[in-house]
């Protein structure tokens, strides 16, 4: 099949039409957005933990980051949380990891360690030294915190019972700049239908309940995002 001059351009017409094309385009790249311009990315929030934040027992999914990060974005925020937890990890075991974990270029962190130093025994002013060292590194590299409280066991007694949880009030005050969420498993520890058979560690319900609660105070820690 033939075509004629006027249907098929040349080697200079398809030029002329592919400049005018281009400049058809740039005139409205300006309004949706400007040249050079890279859209937002989503703010990166680590939760540095132990195997609460790790998912003991659960599908990736359902994890408390994952599903904290689904509640966040439901709610309207853009953003990541990365997950950072190991299981067994103690509060000494986070500090030593800090680092490593911040290569994930967080621009908020969430502390959610202590669970293990009070299943172990370990001295709350040890736990104290730890816990105070990841908030002032934190500190210094200007990043907005959440510090999520924990309780000892009972069966550790009263008196080291009251000392832990001193430990994370402590903390509290000596770093107002950190949103402080008193009890990381509220409305969870203790109640077997929200946990798994060895009652420590949430089920699926019992995360979407820890995730519910833990909403608020983490959308105050994405407003003291830089530019949040």
């Amino acid at each position: 099949m033939a075509f004629g001059a006027s249907s098929m351009p040349g080697r200079y017409g398809r030029r002329a039409v592919l400049r005018r094309a281009l400049l058809g385009i740039g005139l409205f790249l300006p309004a949706a957005l400007p040249l050079g311009a890279r859209a937002a990315e989503p703010v990166r929030v680590l939760m540095l933990g132990d195997s609460i934040t790790a998912g003991y027992g659960l599908a990736q999914a359902e994890a408390l980051p994952a599903r904290l990060e689904a509640r966040l974005r439901e709610a309207g925020a853009d953003v990541r949380v990365i997950a950072a937890g190991v299981s067994g990890d103690t509060t000494a075991g986070g500090k030593s990891r800090l680092d490593w974990a911040l290569a994930e270029r967080p621009q908020a962190v969430i502390v959610a360690l202590g669970g293990n130093d009070g299943l172990r025994g370990v001295p709350p002013a040890e736990t104290y030294a730890n816990l105070k060292n990841i908030l002032e590194r934190l500190k210094q590299r200007g990043l907005p915190v959440l510090l999520a409280g924990m309780l000892a066991p009972p069966n550790l007694g009263a008196d080291y019972g009251r000392e832990f949880r001193k430990t994370f009030e402590r903390l509290r005050r000596e770093h107002p700049e950190a949103v402080f969420y008193p009890f990381l498993l509220e409305g969870v520890a203790g109640e077997e239908s929200l946990n798994q058979p060895d009652r420590i560690h949430p089920n699926p319900r019992g995360v979407e309940e820890v995730a519910r609660r833990m909403l608020p105070p983490v959308q105050e820690l994405l407003s003291k995002v830089q530019g949040g």
